[in-house]
């Protein structure tokens, strides 16, 4: 999740030589052709990664070290309900960006003491219960008033073919997922 230039092979030192821009109106910029450019560009953690490698992570076992991790609100909400399924994990911020370092606990999870709060994070909800549908405790999965009003059937109907029971609100949050027998 992160990009580095540090293993390429770096080419002979020579000075620097700067892009000239000059500025003709408010909309047009003028960039002057460089031989080369040289750096490092950090970009902003990618959402629907991070939601994955925070799932990941916490059913593997053993720490992971997740790098550049999104810093938006729904990824947070993915942290959180990992956290109430009893994930531990720290949030570190270096230079290099955004980190995550998650000690998984395997495949099964503790059972939450409350519903799992996905905000506004259908991701969240969507993936999250195929791992909930997966473990020997029920779950409630919530969220916000607007994801509340969000379909969810593309998740119900193939874990209830695969022998979970959901129970939902005409296929909408809240989702009620029952452990199996």
């Amino acid at each position: 999740m992160s990009l580095s230039t540090s293993a390429l092979k770096s080419p002979p030192t020579r000075p620097f030589r700067y892009i000239a821009l000059i500025v003709k109106t408010a909309s047009q910029v003028t960039i002057s052709p460089a031989r080369n450019v040289r750096g490092t560009v950090s970009l902003p953690g990618d959402k629907s990664i991070s939601h994955r490698y925070a799932m990941l992570a916490g059913i593997a076992e053993g720490p992971s070290r997740l790098e550049n991790y999104s810093t938006g609100a729904d990824c947070a909400s993915t942290l959180a309900c990992m956290r109430s399924l009893g994930v531990k994990w720290d949030r570190q911020s270096y230079p290099a960006g955004n980190i995550i370092e998650v000690q998984g606990r395997g495949p099964l999870l503790s059972a939450p003491t409350a519903p799992l709060d996905c905000g506004n994070s259908g991701s969240t909800m969507r993936m999250l219960s195929g791992i909930a549908a997966g473990q020997n405790f029920t779950s409630e999965m919530t969220g916000d008033e607007s994801l509340s009003r969000r379909p969810m059937e593309r998740v119900i109907t193939p874990l209830t073919s695969m022998g979970t029971r959901i129970t939902s609100q005409s296929g909408r949050p809240p989702l009620l997922i029952r452990a199996q027998s």
